[in-house]
């Protein structure tokens, strides 16, 4: 079991970058696949990118792939979204979750953090 607390958001103009962080609490982090998803006002979850247990291995949504980076730092039980290139599409809230599986698939994600807002003007 974790316990997830995201940081780092806040409001950039366009074309600008923001680093997301998580922590994780709890000694079995490294058994774990990390994802970050977002959620704006009347859509659906969606998601944003995985990294597996190792973190060798990562995973981008098409709409994200090239402008973001997600990474871990095993030791220190941190997961980390580097946003670069944000467009106005990509404001809303942001989640780190944990799961067992390395998935886009929110349902195989047993624990979420709180999320950070991130907004983006143009």
């Amino acid at each position: 079991q974790v316990q997830l607390v995201e940081s780092g958001g806040g409001l950039v103009q366009a074309g600008g970058s923001l680093r997301l962080s998580c922590a994780a609490s709890g000694r079995l982090f490294s058994s774990y696949a990390m994802g970050w998803f977002r959620q704006a006002p009347g859509k659906e979850r969606e998601f944003v990118a995985a990294i597996n247990w190792g973190g060798e291995s990562t995973y981008y949504a098409g709409a994200v792939k090239g402008r973001f980076t997600i990474s871990r730092e095993i030791a220190k039980n941190m997961v980390y979204l580097q946003m670069n290139s944000l467009k106005p599409e990509d404001t809303a809230v942001y989640h780190c979750a944990a799961g067992l599986r390395y998935s886009p698939k929110a349902s195989e994600y047993d624990y979420w953090g709180q999320g950070t807002q991130v907004t983006v003007s143009s």
